[in-house]
Order: C-alpha cells, then structure tokens, then sequence
C-alpha cells in the first residue's frame, strides 16, 4: 500500500519553505487490476509487512507460510489484514482501534489456518493449490510438490513474473488502441 502520493501540502504552520508530503490513506488493493508499477510497489510493502508479522507475532508456517505469495487465497487475506492494520494504527484513529484489529486478527489466523491447509504450502515444500474440476471442464494438470530452498529469491522472482506479465498486458492493451479514436482496434 502506498503511504505516500506526490500531493503537496501547504506547509505546516509558521515553517514557512516547501510543501510538505502527507502519506494517502490506506486504500483496498484489488490485485487483479493493479498496473505493473502499482503491482510491484504492493507486492514489496505487503512482503515487508507479512515479515514483519510473522516475526511479531511468532506466527508458524502453519498461518504464514514461506511461499504464501504464490498462493492468491492467502495474498488477498493477507492485504487485508495489512489494510485493516494500516487503519487501526492510523494516527488519526480512534484509541481503540489496534484492540478491534487484534480481535480481527485472531479471526484470521483461523481462516489462515484454514486456507494453508487447503493448499497444501508448507514450511520446506509448496505446490499449487489444488483446484476442484467442475463437470464439463478440462481436467486439472497434475499438481506436483516443490523443495523451497530459498523462500527470498523465489519471492524475487515471482514480483519480476508479476510485474512482466502486467507491464506485457498493458503493452498489449496500447499496441491495440488506437490513437485517433481512443478506441480498440479489433
């Protein structure tokens, strides 16, 4: 989540000189339409801050496990949860607030649990999550386990496909529009 847009702010009072920065409010990440730019930028504070809570919290990999970046169920709980963190400890919040997001918190390392279960991603080993085949659909490829043996450079290079896929799809996206129309070329 980005803590900081390019808006300036007049300055604080009596400082006089430059405008100062002020962070933008926690927003909702929706992954799935995140340009390559943004994907990147969310990708590395979500991993810093997933890091940050594992080792907080001695969270087991039972709750987080290393490769939770390559399964979505677990990414999108997981930005929520740093949503929902972000607020709570907003300056500007309610008092309050960090008691309600540790409530929360224990809700979703249940749901946590429950979707590393599921996955079956461990602490040494990952594979793709399996995914039930409806009638009438093409059977599912078979799911094969991975030894993790370097969590940090596979999360390395899993943002680097991320963002090469997003920034291949807006290139797609511009080579076919076309400049006069704004329109797309069939």
């Amino acid at each position: 989540m980005s803590n900081q847009d390019d808006t300036p702010r007049e300055p604080a009072a009596g400082g006089g000189g430059e405008p100062e920065l002020l962070p933008e409010p926690p927003h909702p990440v929706n992954w799935n339409i995140l340009t390559a730019d943004e994907a990147e930028t969310e990708w590395l504070e979500l991993n810093a801050w997933v890091n940050w809570l594992r080792r907080t919290y001695g969270l087991p990999a039972a709750v987080v496990p290393p490769l939770w970046h390559r399964h979505s169920e677990l990414v999108w709980e997981l930005s929520a949860l740093h949503l929902h963190w972000l607020g709570a400890y907003d300056p500007e919040q309610n008092g309050s607030a960090p008691l309600g997001w540790h409530r929360d918190f224990a809700d979703a390392r249940h749901r946590l649990r429950d979707w590393v279960a599921a996955s079956g991603t461990r602490l040494d080993r990952d594979r793709p999550t399996r995914q039930t085949v409806w009638p009438g659909e093409e059977p599912a490829e078979p799911v094969e386990e991975i030894p993790i043996t370097d969590r940090d450079a596979d999360f390395v290079q899993h943002v680097l496909d991320d963002v090469a896929r997003r920034r291949e799809a807006e290139d797609e996206f511009y080579r076919n529009l076309d400049p006069d129309t704004g329109e797309i070329r069939p």
